[in-house]
Formats: C-alpha cells, sequence, structure tokens
C-alpha cells in the first residue's frame, strides 16, 4: 500500500487512529440529531427545504431535504443523495458542502434523504426508505419541475454502497430508470470483514474494526457468511448486465480500495460504462477532510464531469 499523498499527509498524522464502538455511535447519533434540527441553510441561488414523503408501505414517513436551484426554467435532471457513516450514523446534513457545490456547478436538483439506521433497522430498513424516496422522486418529479428520465443515484462511504445497492433494486424491479450512478468510496463487499493480514497502519476515518460493527449492524447479523442479499452488499453480486453509467472514486490508503476496483471491473466487464477515479495515497473521505487541496479540486474535476457526462448537461463555460 502507498504513503500517503504529500497534500494530505499532515491530515493524516492529526487524524486520531480510532474505531467505532457501538457506545461510540450511539453518542453520534444523538449529537447529529440534536444537529439535524436546524433549519435548513441560506445559499444564494439555492431553495434549500426539508420535506416529509410517504415511507415504505407500513413504515414511518420519511424526511428529505430539497436543494433546488432557483428561477429554473426547463426541467432539470435530479439526484438523489444518500449519506455514509457506516450504516450506523449519519444525516443528510452532514453533506451540505458537496451537495450545494454540485447544484451550482451543475444546475441539478438534489435530493439527500434521512433513512433508517442500524442496529436499530437493519436490512432492509435503509435500502427500502432510499428506494420509498427514488419512488417518490420519479413519481413527483413534475412538482419539483426535475426530468424523470435523468435521475442519478449518488452517495459516499455506506451511502454509496447503499446506492449501489438501489441501483440494483431499481434495475429488477424495472419501475424507475436510474441514468447514472455516482459512488464515492463506497462500502460495497460485507466480506471485507474477513480479510486478515491488512495493514491497518493507513486507514483513516474508517477501519476494519469499524467495519464489522458497520456491517453487523446492518446486515443483523455476523457478515461475511453465506446468504447476504446482493442488494446489502452490491459486490456479491454476479452480473452487472444492465446497469447504468457509473463514477467511482476512491483512494489507495482506503479499506474500500480493493473492493471498488474490483466492482469498477465487474462493471466493464459486464458492459457498463464506468470511471473509476483512484487517487494515490488517500485515506477514506479524503475529500471531506482536505477540501482545499488540489488532489481534491482534481477529485472534484472528474466527479463532476462524469455526472455531466452522465445526465446529459452542458458543459462546463
Amino acid at each position: 500500500m502507498s504513503d500517503f499523498h504529500p497534500e494530505l499527509l499532515r491530515s493524516a498524522r492529526l487524524i486520531p487512529r480510532f474505531a467505532f464502538t457501538p457506545r461510540l455511535a450511539r453518542f453520534a447519533r444523538f449529537v447529529q440529531r440534536v444537529r439535524g434540527l436546524r433549519k435548513p441553510p441560506q445559499v444564494p441561488g439555492l431553495d434549500i427545504r426539508d420535506i416529509v414523503v410517504p415511507g415504505p408501505e407500513n413504515n414511518p414517513a420519511l424526511r428529505l431535504r430539497v436543494y433546488s436551484p432557483k428561477a429554473q426554467a426547463a426541467p432539470r435532471p435530479v439526484m438523489l443523495w444518500i449519506h455514509g457513516g457506516g450504516f450506523i450514523i449519519g444525516t443528510p446534513e452532514q453533506d451540505a458542502a458537496i451537495i450545494v457545490e454540485m447544484c451550482q456547478e451543475l444546475g441539478i436538483v438534489i435530493v439527500a434523504v434521512n433513512y433508517r439506521l442500524g442496529p436499530d433497522h437493519p436490512f432492509p430498513a435503509a435500502l427500502e426508505d432510499c428506494y420509498a424516496a427514488l419512488k417518490w422522486l420519479h413519481q413527483g418529479a413534475d412538482g419539483l419541475n426535475t426530468a424523470r428520465d435523468r435521475i442519478a443515484v449518488g452517495g459516499n462511504s455506506a451511502g454509496a454502497g447503499l446506492a449501489a445497492g438501489l441501483v440494483l433494486a431499481a434495475h429488477d424491479r424495472g419501475e424507475i430508470p436510474v441514468a447514472f450512478q455516482l459512488l464515492f468510496y463506497p462500502m460495497l463487499d460485507d466480506r471485507t470483514t474477513l480479510r486478515t493480514g491488512i495493514d491497518q497502519s493507513r486507514f483513516r476515518m474508517w477501519n476494519s474494526t469499524s467495519n464489522v460493527l458497520g456491517w453487523s449492524s446492518y446486515l443483523g447479523s455476523q457478515p461475511g457468511g453465506a446468504g447476504v442479499s446482493d442488494y446489502a452488499a452490491p459486490a456479491r453480486r454476479k452480473n452487472l448486465a444492465g446497469l447504468p453509467p457509473t463514477w467511482i472514486g476512491v483512494g489507495t490508503c482506503d479499506l474500500f480500495y480493493d473492493e471498488d476496483v474490483a466492482y469498477a471491473g465487474k462493471l466493464v466487464d459486464a458492459g457498463v460504462s464506468c470511471t473509476l477515479k483512484v487517487v494515490d495515497g488517500a485515506f477514506h473521505a479524503f475529500d471531506l477532510i482536505n477540501p482545499k487541496t488540489k488532489v481534491v479540486q482534481d477529485f472534484k474535476r472528474c466527479y463532476l464531469d462524469a455526472v455531466r457526462d452522465g445526465l446529459c448537461l452542458s458543459p462546463r463555460g
């Protein structure tokens, strides 16, 4: 495994090397719930608001945070965004900076979903919440002035894993066409928890111990065994044919590096258009920790260009 990228080295040295525990995850969820009560921010040129939509059948309603460019004339493409947090923590608000930037740069509508978390709500709760949000987005596209034929799904970390599983479910159910998927360092394979002899020294933000907790909480059972659905762990899917164009970005110092590269390869082998962006020496969530560095700006340009192509947007002027 390579050394840290020079622009990320200082942050890598300062970030504590820790693992999530059930107690720490509960505390983080409490803090995020309190912070989530804040009103949507005011951003010039954007309308940001919370709405409540029906959840899966016989389950609670869902809160969505909608980011819409103001004064849009023609129907705009829309992206459903799924936050990360290892399936155990996180809220839509945590990715506001990424979402606002994409809205401003691309002129699209982005809807972030507040899905249920493990271990209180194991699979398929989160996936079905996301599917209900996607279905509402498709059915209610006229009300948002969005184009129902240009819907993307994106997310980071566990959210990107959920996005990949959601795209598989949408493909198989045949109800909602997804035009593009955007996956930042996705959490795709529960079998990674079975790997031994991994050098943990380069991991930041998420390591093997946290990974076991995240997957155990999500699956409601020990990860890595038989019978795990490929909607929960998309890396288990054997046939990826027919999926939409995909962008995957990951660093070489990320626990998910191997599974992400393997998934990109399977997509290409299945005839799916897939761009894989590998950032040498980057750790998990490096773009959130070091947003102003050149290496992150290059990462952003790559995924913004991919979304433009995937959603048939006009090139940047």
